[in-house]
């Protein structure tokens, strides 16, 4: 029986198929996350935009003339975006009920933002962080009779703070939330207002509380991180055009380095 010389099978097709659906499956990952890191850089540089507008907002309503607080008719509209920080003054009388203290930490160190109702003119209830008072430290009882305050304007804080939940149970406070504040010291919550003011600084006022400690300040990294997500993009768009010009250079090297197998077959 005589066997049969070796057989040349051409491999290369098979071997060009694989790698060119290997090829098409990297190149739409590619062009997928390439698209995806554009579209988180637009949407970073969006967010950079409206930023600005808002920080440019804020810093004018900080620095306007105070104006009267929104009235009643116009507290289910309040947002933060709308009227957070705007220069407010009021006059009315504190009522006789007690001041609550929430946790704070300024540039005094650590202490307590100090609240307390007042009865305005119009007959609404605007509770009014009077100031800071440092741990240790004893806060001077708010005026009686008529009084003017001037502050800005701030939204309630309902979620608690500094990693805990209010208390009300056990008058432990972490965020100045109106309504919880307002339950606890038994005001009518129709005529409490959604929002506190933050009074300014009296210098004629000795002791504490300090008011005026308010930071007005937003954080913008929305830049840097649309840089980051083009940055990515730019890196992407590199590896498919490495990908666009080696894939004919590599089938081009397997053709000349031999594209052929041989196959051996047994003697029958």
């Amino acid at each position: 029986m005589i066997p049969r010389a070796d057989v040349a099978i051409p491999s290369a097709p098979r071997t060009e198929a694989r790698d060119s659906v290997w090829t098409v499956v990297f190149a739409v990952a590619l062009l997928v996350a390439f698209v995806g890191f554009v579209a988180l850089g637009l949407w970073q540089w969006q967010r950079m935009g409206w930023k600005h507008a808002l920080i440019e907002r804020v810093e004018a309503r900080v620095h306007a003339d105070p104006v009267s607080p929104p009235p009643r008719s116009r507290w289910a509209a309040i947002t933060a975006e709308s009227d957070e920080y705007r220069r407010v003054r009021l006059s009315g009388h504190f009522l006789p009920v007690s001041e609550t203290r929430t946790q704070a930490v300024t540039a005094l160190g650590a202490g307590w933002w100090v609240l307390a109702p007042l009865r305005t003119d119009d007959g609404d209830i605007v509770l009014v962080n009077r100031g800071f008072v440092p741990a240790g430290a004893e806060a001077v009882p708010p005026p009686t009779g008529a009084i003017r305050i001037e502050g800005l304007l701030r939204i309630s804080e309902p979620e608690g703070g500094f990693l805990r939940s209010n208390d009300p149970g056990q008058d432990r406070w972490y965020s100045r939330d109106v309504n919880a504040i307002a339950r606890a010291r038994g005001l009518n919550a129709e005529t409490v207002a959604p929002f506190f003011i933050d009074a300014a600084r009296d210098a004629g006022v000795q002791g504490w509380p300090r008011g005026g400690l308010t930071v007005v300040q937003f954080r913008d990294p929305h830049l840097s991180y649309a840089l980051t997500w083009f940055g990515m993009a730019l890196l992407t768009a590199i590896a498919g055009l490495r990908l666009f010009v080696s894939t004919p250079r590599l089938r081009q090297y397997r053709r000349e380095r031999g594209g052929f197998e041989p196959c051996r077959t047994h003697p029958t």
